[in-house]
């Protein structure tokens, strides 16, 4: 993929609806307060110290989607959920839901770093997303939107190979539009309708880990 071409987004090949990206990241702080004056001491008793002002909290850090003005700023990272770490029905549909939300972190910021914890070197789902994110989060270009959106989870929870399941994703991607350095629009892919996807992940180490993700054959 060059910047002169507009690749085709990946439509669906993540899941996030329990992961909805959060309005904003709050990082607090508070900055100390001055120590209290001692008390003054007097013929009679001693006045107890005056109590310390309460701390002041450093300002937040907000989330803020990408536009025209920039790429997106202080995206939250997808968090995996406790029942997602365990090997029962609940746990893969949960996980399943969980790697589209890294689908779409890694749409919205160009790190592809949580989306490949979760995903075996052989998905080549995987590899096609690579290229087309580092691509255009490089030299100055960014994408907004192209968040994936969950709309059901489903898996029967057989063994279709040792610790091997598979779960089925109805998902789609929302507007991907491809920033060049200057803000312009090079090109944009509209929303299309959702679609099935099926997820094959195999719990291995403790966790699950994405083998593929593919489209269902219609």
């Amino acid at each position: 993929m060059t910047s002169q071409n507009v690749p085709t987004p990946w439509q669906a090949r993540s899941s996030a609806a329990a992961f909805i990206i959060a309005a904003g990241l709050i990082l607090a702080g508070c900055a100390g307060g001055a120590p209290a004056d001692p008390g003054t001491a007097t013929a009679t008793a001693t006045t107890p110290a005056s109590s310390s002002p309460s701390p002041t909290p450093t300002p937040s850090a907000v989330y803020k989607p990408a536009d025209a003005s920039g790429p997106a700023q202080n995206v939250p990272v997808p968090v995996l959920p406790e029942v997602a770490k365990t090997e029962t029905k609940e746990g893969l549909e949960a996980f399943a839901r969980y790697w589209y939300s890294t689908l779409s972190y890694a749409y919205e910021t160009g790190d592809m770093g949580p989306l490949e914890a979760i995903s075996g070197p052989a998905c080549a789902s995987c590899a096609k997303v690579r290229t087309e994110v580092t691509d255009w989060h490089a030299e100055g270009r960014w994408l907004a939107g192209g968040k994936m959106v969950v709309e059901g989870v489903h898996s029967d929870f057989i063994e279709t190979g040792p610790r091997e399941y598979q779960a089925i994703v109805q998902v789609y991607q929302d507007t991907v539009d491809y920033h060049l350095p200057d803000g312009t629009i090079k090109g944009s892919v509209p929303r299309k309708p959702a679609m099935g996807d099926i997820v094959v992940a195999e719990f291995a180490g403790g966790g699950w880990k994405a083998k593929t993700v593919e489209h269902l054959v219609q």
